[in-house]
């Protein structure tokens, strides 16, 4: 709670990849709140009220992934949500020509989104999505300590780079300092 309130002050994209991780942990421990009280919270030596609310901030993530029927898979909608504004600020920035930068990027990246999206299958994400997903797998990779190709590792570096520069805009956005009111695609 403490981490993904600052996470999504100040960088989208890790809050994102965060939460999905979240999401996963309380997968692993089956959802077991006494279980994640005893191996992650407490662990973290909190305040008292700060044990309370992580505790709460966890058992509301748990009921969520429940009344969304997420427990085995999935993103709770909170999380998609993110990702629909991502896409929503992605759409408007490729439609405005003041961000060749964004355009280049993103036309850099766009054979890599094809290659990940065919090998998805039947149910290919859109194409912000499917680079988050890229990045959660390289992060999952990492922490499996297992080994990434050289040309994975450029791929994704290259794919970060873009959503870098989506989660600046993103920022900017937020703050009214990306698109002024009167000039919005």
């Amino acid at each position: 709670m403490i981490i993904a309130s600052q996470k999504r002050r100040d960088n989208i994209a890790e809050y994102l990849l965060y939460m999905w991780q979240i999401e996963d942990i309380i997968r692993a421990y089956s959802l077991d709140i006494e279980r994640i009280d005893h191996d992650i919270i407490t662990p973290m030596n909190l305040p008292a009220e700060q044990h309370r609310q992580v505790r709460e901030w966890y058992e509301s993530l748990i009921d969520m992934m429940r009344r969304e029927e997420v427990t085995a898979e999935g993103h709770l909608q909170i999380n998609r949500n993110v990702i629909i504004q991502l896409d929503d600020l992605h759409r408007a920035v490729m439609a405005d020509d003041r961000f060749a930068d964004y355009h280049r990027a993103f036309y850099g990246i766009l054979p890599l989104i094809v290659e990940l999206r065919a090998r998805a299958g039947a149910s290919p994400k859109g194409e912000i999505e499917t680079c988050f997903n890229a990045l959660y797998g390289l992060l999952m990779m990492r922490l499996r300590h297992q080994p990434i190709s050289t040309d994975t590792a450029a791929a994704l570096e290259r794919i970060s780079r873009f959503i870098a520069l989506l989660t600046k805009y993103f920022h900017l956005d937020e703050a009214h300092q990306l698109f002024r009111p009167d000039d919005q695609p």
